[in-house]
């Protein structure tokens, strides 16, 4: 009975979490990065065209954690380990931080989140029961191979922002460093190196989603 209850608790928190998350009713724990150093005196007002292409890059950015609150709230479900499950809830709840600094700027900048969130919730939740059926092995190897997309999109994103949007600078190089340890960490757990088809088609998928998020 008491492992019945568990599982019922685990599907209702998630749920809990799924509708949060689609509908932006999240708060960071942690404060919002700031400029420091000499990028802190940098800012100053964002032309049209630049302010539109900053809230494009932060609502793919937020589309992303939207999709990682999915990933690992799926991952958390079918984990095997109780260790792989509190790893997965614990990276899922420092991703919120993301989620709500993401929407803040957005809301800074004027602009809307993607009107696609449940659907992107959905599809990244099925990708993430999927790959934890497989096993924790895979499964790690799955937030691998993710966070290290992550990765490299966040990166490029700090090319394309005006430098002197220090403010949504900030928030990107800090998801950065953040999505760096979680690869990290999930590697240290044990994660495998997936198959190159596998991560050729994940990295079509993140195509996919991030041009659809730039603009809707």
């Amino acid at each position: 009975m008491s492992r019945s209850l568990s599982a019922l608790d685990l599907w209702l928190t998630s749920l809990d979490r799924a509708l949060r998350t689609v509908t932006s009713s999240v708060h960071a724990a942690q404060p919002v990065p700031a400029a420091t150093g000499a990028a802190a005196g940098m800012e100053t007002p964002l032309s049209e065209d630049e302010k539109r292409e900053a809230a494009a890059l932060m609502r793919v950015n937020h589309v992303g954690e939207v999709c990682a609150q999915a990933l690992y709230q799926a991952q958390a479900l079918t984990a095997r380990s109780a260790g792989l499950r509190d790893q997965m809830a614990q990276a899922a709840r420092e991703e919120i931080d993301h989620l709500a600094w993401t929407q803040q700027r957005l809301d800074e900048l004027g602009a809307r989140p993607s009107l696609l969130n449940p659907l992107w919730y959905a599809g990244a939740f099925g990708i993430g029961l999927l790959a934890g059926r497989l096993g924790d092995r895979v499964s790690l190897g799955f937030v691998v191979e993710t966070e290290r997309q992550v990765e490299q999109h966040l990166a490029s994103h700090l090319q394309r922002l005006p430098q002197h949007d220090t403010s949504s600078r900030a928030i990107v190089e800090q998801m950065k460093v953040d999505e760096a340890r979680h690869a990290d960490n999930a590697l240290a757990a044990g994660g495998m190196e997936l198959p190159a088809p596998v991560r050729g088609l994940m990295r079509a998928a993140a195509k996919v989603m991030t041009t659809t998020a730039h603009y809707i």
